[in-house]
């Protein structure tokens, strides 16, 4: 049991990190980034592709595979919501344009064989593939009846360190209070001489290298990488989270992505795996329907 709750502290790790990124967009925006999911495979594939194509070594390939889903923030900036922003379109052309770009990526990646347009990023099709052995540093320790992997363990504290960074710049930096004052009425911040379109650019910037970190992290530790890992592993996940922290509260998502792991452990013990893969859809749908603002949202929503 002691095992499975590290591992759930593992895997809660990523949830929270790739619901910080969610929840950050929409905090500023009102608006769900759906092409989340896809920039946290994107930076998995990346770093992948460049240890295995490229024989880069796995500190290179992280920074490679941040910055590529860095870019990739400034892409949905500027190809799916500013145009949108600019044209006054309805809050659902917003919603619907970054996933029509998610769909994009993944059908790039999963095409990505040699001689494709795809294939100098990705050249196993739509098959999982994971990092080779000794590409990660990664002793291993004995705690009684407790394995502990270094590149696992080494998951918790990064994690931490970069929502604790992130709390910290909200809160008290200058461009914290110029993403809260955006945030809480555009059209103010923008007369009291903000660059509201920079300050967007920004959070899509600090979003999607979360989530493109949260996808390194989620390779490394369960050793599966392929176009679909965003989709089938944190796309609904990130959504319930949000929804059970509280919408917009990045506090709420940290502690939401924490929340989830433990309750899908629990039903992971009580009835095997097939329940932990839905009490994700059971926890969104409960929430939505007992508690909508989510358990922190009235509290913390105000304070993010």
């Amino acid at each position: 049991m002691g095992q499975q709750i590290l591992n759930a502290i593992f895997i809660g790790s990523i949830y929270a990190l790739f619901a910080v990124g969610y929840t950050l967009v929409f905090g500023v925006l009102d608006i769900l980034n759906l092409a989340h999911s896809a920039v946290f495979m994107l930076g998995a594939a990346v770093t992948y592709s460049l240890v295995v194509n490229y024989e880069q070594s796995f500190w290179v390939a992280c920074i490679g595979g941040i910055l590529a889903s860095a870019l990739m923030g400034l892409v949905i900036e500027h190809v799916c919501l500013r145009p949108l922003r600019r044209r006054h379109a309805p809050p659902i052309a917003a919603l619907i344009s970054p996933i029509g770009l998610a769909l994009v990526i993944v059908a790039a990646v999963e095409q990505g064989k040699p001689g494709s347009l795809a294939g100098w990023l990705w050249k196993d099709g739509a098959n999982s593939v994971a990092f080779p052995p000794g590409a990660i540093p990664n002793p291993t320790w004995h705690v009684g009846d407790i394995t502990l992997e270094a590149s696992k363990v080494a998951i918790i504290p990064i994690a931490i360190a970069l929502m604790l960074l992130l709390g910290y710049v909200i809160r008290y930096t200058q461009v914290g209070r110029g993403l809260r004052a955006v945030a809480e009425n555009a059209r103010a911040a923008r007369l009291m001489g903000l660059d509201v379109d920079r300050m967007i650019s920004l959070t899509l910037v600090i979003s999607s290298a979360l989530g493109g970190l949260a996808g390194i992290l989620f390779g490394v530790a369960l050793s599966d990488i392929s176009p679909y890992i965003g989709r089938d592993a944190v796309e609904v996940r990130g959504l319930a989270i949000i929804v059970l922290g509280g919408m917009g509260s990045v506090a709420g998502a940290v502690l939401g992505g924490y929340l989830l792991a433990m309750i899908e452990l629990l039903a992971f013990v009580a009835a095997g795996s097939s329940a932990r893969n839905g009490i994700a859809f059971a926890a969104l749908f409960l929430m939505l329907v007992l508690r909508p603002q989510g358990l922190f949202g009235t509290r913390l929503r105000e304070r993010i």
